[in-house]
């Protein structure tokens, strides 16, 4: 299949990501892209982001409004009109029920065509970042979620009563992953990715310093197709 196969007008995509920024690291390019081919999107961030700083004097509810409100202005940035956020602490996300449930509700009310999470293959541990344990943790919930849970109506019940019917995704796309074989060309919206990068100030506050190594990263990963930025994917067609 390809690229431009991917994006009719009038389609949903959900991402689901651990934490506040790392979509906007992730995905946020193709995001802006694709709200601007029609698609509408729904951002569901899983953790709080209370644990975001290394200063002790920073009051954990304060900052978890901060990361609220920086990831709302990221996603008015490329044009996604809803943040849903669950909540758990940071370093505290589980794989659970409980988590599956919520995706598996988010899923069946949004209705996505696509969803987008991070990698659940990312177990090498020789990257710090896409290794982290909530990273982990919610993209193997994500996964669970999407198959077989969100398109069965036996799992969670009680949400048909509600009028949460079934639903079947069609594709995912993992971010941060560590074999790509999906490439999508953001060199037409870098600015806006960027932007989105630097609304979370409480992360990036260095924005010359930071700017030119992000700017690297992406070119980096385009030079595989000839792009002059890209974002990449592990792409998964979902059994019907």
């Amino acid at each position: 299949m390809k690229e431009k196969e991917l994006k009719p007008e009038g389609r949903r995509a959900l991402v689901i990501s651990a934490h506040p920024d790392d979509l906007d690291f992730g995905c946020s390019g193709t995001v802006a892209l694709w709200i601007r081919q029609g698609w509408e999107f729904l951002y569901v961030i899983c953790t709080n982001g209370d644990k975001g700083t290394d200063d002790v004097e920073m009051d954990a509810e304060k900052l978890v409004e901060i990361r609220k409100e920086e990831q709302r202005a990221a996603a008015r940035t490329v044009g996604v009109r809803e943040v849903l956020f669950l909540g758990v602490e940071d370093g505290e996300l589980e794989n659970t029920p409980e988590l599956r449930r919520k995706l598996v509700e988010a899923i069946r009310r949004f209705r996505p065509n696509v969803v987008f999470c991070q990698d659940p293959a990312n177990r090498s541990f020789e990257n710090v970042y896409v290794s982290h344990r909530d990273h982990r943790e919610a993209a193997e919930a994500a996964f669970d979620a999407l198959y077989p849970a969100a398109a069965n109506p036996r799992f969670f019940p009680e949400l048909l009563s509600g009028g949460l019917l079934p639903h079947r995704v069609e594709e995912v796309l993992f971010f941060g992953t560590q074999a790509p074989n999906f490439w999508v060309d953001i060199s037409s919206v870098m600015e806006i990715k960027l932007k989105a990068l630097f609304c979370h100030r409480s992360q990036l506050a260095r924005r010359g310093d930071l700017e030119p190594l992000l700017r690297e990263r992406f070119r980096e990963q385009g030079k595989a197709k000839g792009y002059a930025y890209a974002e990449v994917f592990r792409r998964l067609i979902l059994p019907p």
